[in-house]
């Protein structure tokens, strides 16, 4: 019993330490049609321990089409400057929403934390 409630506590905990993290970005100089550059992004309320910070890109509208991500160091900076990683870059027919999942992994590649943020392309 006191294992069971020792481990229902600890991820209690775990959950609600990291949901404060919050990720934002602009299309910025983003150019349509594959621009390879990705956005700049705000990130704020990181986990401690955080080495690297994982982007993921989809199209809510095409979930089929892969964009990809990548991964890129993270030292406690907010702002991840246009260009960071590289994906495939927005090229929609008409205005197409898209989600950036971020993940706060730790020097061993566990998720520490997780956000997301979307906006519409083009503006």
């Amino acid at each position: 019993m006191r294992i069971l409630l020792g481990a229902a506590l600890s991820l209690a905990l775990s959950g609600t330490a990291f949901a404060g993290m919050k990720a934002s970005f602009e299309w910025g100089p983003t150019g349509k049609c594959f621009d390879s550059k990705s956005p700049p992004f705000k990130v704020s309320s990181v986990p401690a321990g955080t080495t690297k910070l994982s982007f993921l890109m989809k199209d809510l509208d095409a979930p089929d089409f892969y964009h990809g991500g990548s991964k890129v160091d993270y030292s406690g900076q907010a702002d991840i400057p246009y260009g960071s990683f590289r994906y495939k870059g927005p090229c929609p027919p008409n205005k197409h929403r898209y989600m950036f999942t971020v993940r706060a992994l730790d020097a061993n590649g566990k998720e520490l934390g997780i956000a997301t943020a979307a906006k519409l392309f083009p503006q």
